[in-house]
Parts: structure tokens; sequence; C-alpha cells
């Protein structure tokens, strides 16, 4: 996969993750994507520099990371095969880009050194003469051939789909709160009782998470997989 989105400091998302990750000298597990989630998703927010037609690439990254970090919260959620392995692929992108990107460090040291190269004269004026293994015929050749034809990618025309329209995180913190106003304690359950999906649920968690954060609600659990109590916090006004 090759980018040619260029920020202030990040050359596409991946080199973004990356800088992340080793930052805080982590190893690219799904763990390590679940910890500097909030710092991406804060980065392309608040990072104007990014040209909106290559906006979509950064958003494709961060729809995987919401997906890592929902199942670090929420150990309990399914997700499909589909899901399943776009987790899996950010994670070997991340791998294969830290492998071209040290090689390209390397390569860039010894072209600094600016040494001379010399071609093998003794080559020079010999003509190329193809050797072919021994017992091989033209339905060998025809076969290989036609294997190489199978590699080669077939270019298909995707069908248009329907984006479908999702609930914002701050939508979900509006409505927590208009639920709050009316009946000053709630839970979980019901504030997703009406959820269309798996990830308007995931969006509820994490506006539930922020307005912990900052104060606005306390949630009180018993134990572990028992029923989360929502109620405002004693100090809101």
């Amino acid at each position: 996969m090759s980018y040619t989105i260029k920020t202030e400091k990040f050359e596409g998302p991946l080199e973004l993750l990356l800088e992340l990750i080793e930052k805080e000298q982590l190893k690219i597990t799904e763990l390590s994507l679940a910890h500097v989630s909030d710092q991406y998703l804060d980065f392309i927010k608040n990072n104007e520099n990014i040209h909106l037609d290559n906006l979509s690439d950064f958003l494709s990254v961060a729809a995987k990371l919401i997906l890592i970090k929902s199942r670090a919260l929420l150990p309990f959620l399914e997700f499909t095969e589909e899901e399943e392995e776009e987790i899996k692929d950010l994670t070997k992108q991340l791998e294969e880009y830290k492998k071209f990107k040290e090689a390209s460090l390397q390569l860039g040291k010894i072209a600094g050194f600016k040494r001379i190269s010399y071609a093998r004269e003794g080559f020079a004026g010999v003509k190329s003469i193809f050797y072919p293994p021994e017992n091989v015929n033209v339905f060998d050749f025809k076969k290989y051939f036609l294997y190489i034809l199978a590699e080669i990618p077939v270019i298909e025309k995707l069908e248009n789909e329907v984006v479908r329209d999702i609930v914002t995180l701050e939508e979900k913190i509006n409505d927590l709160q208009n639920v709050l106003r009316q009946r000053v304690e709630t839970s979980f359950a019901e504030v997703t009782a009406n959820a269309k999906d798996k990830i308007e649920v995931i969006v509820s968690f994490l506006a539930v998470l922020e307005m912990v954060k900052q104060r606005i609600i306390d949630v009180e659990q018993g134990q572990l997989f028992n029923e989360i109590k929502l109620k405002v916090h004693p100090h809101t006004n």
C-alpha cells in the first residue's frame, strides 16, 4: 500500500500510527493499537493540513482502530469475519510498513556515501542467451504462462453502496444528557435498548466514557458483567 498524503510531519496514516507506537516504545500488536487509538483520532480531528481528498485513507485506519479499541473495552462484543480480517490486516500492514521504512533509511545512508559503482566489463558485448531447463517443452511454457496470467489482479467495477448515517459521539452525549435530565439515573442497557446496530452501541459506550472523564456523570457496576448504572455527577449543574 502506498501513500502520497503529507501533513506537517506525517506521510500517510501508517506513518502517523507507527510514530505513535514507537513514541510509547510499544511493539506492533492489537493491544498497542488500542493504546494509541485516542492519540491517532485526536490528531486527525485537530489537524487541518490533511487534504480533503486524502482524508478517507486516514478515516479508514481510524475505523479499524475504533474496532480494536472497542474490543479492548467491550470484550463481550462479537465481530464479523470481515471485521476480524480488517483488524489483522492493519497489524500486518503496519509491520510491513515498518520494514520498508527501515530499509529506506539504510538505502538512504548508502546513497549518502556517494561511492562510485563499477560495471563488470567482462560481460560487455556479451549477448543474452536464453537457456531453458532440461526437459521443458511447449506445454510447460503454456502452463506457467497461464499461471502468471492468473496471478495478475483483475480490475473489477465495484457496485455502488449507500453510505449509512452514523450517529456521532457528540450526538450520543447530548442524547444521554437529555435522558439524565429527566430520570437522574439510568443504565447502559436502557441507553442502548433501541440501538440500530453494533456501531451505535460502541459509540454509546464511548460517550459514557467521555462523560465520566469530564465528570458529568458517575458510573457504578457491582460485579463484572453486571448492569452498568449511570447517574448525574453531584457537582454537575
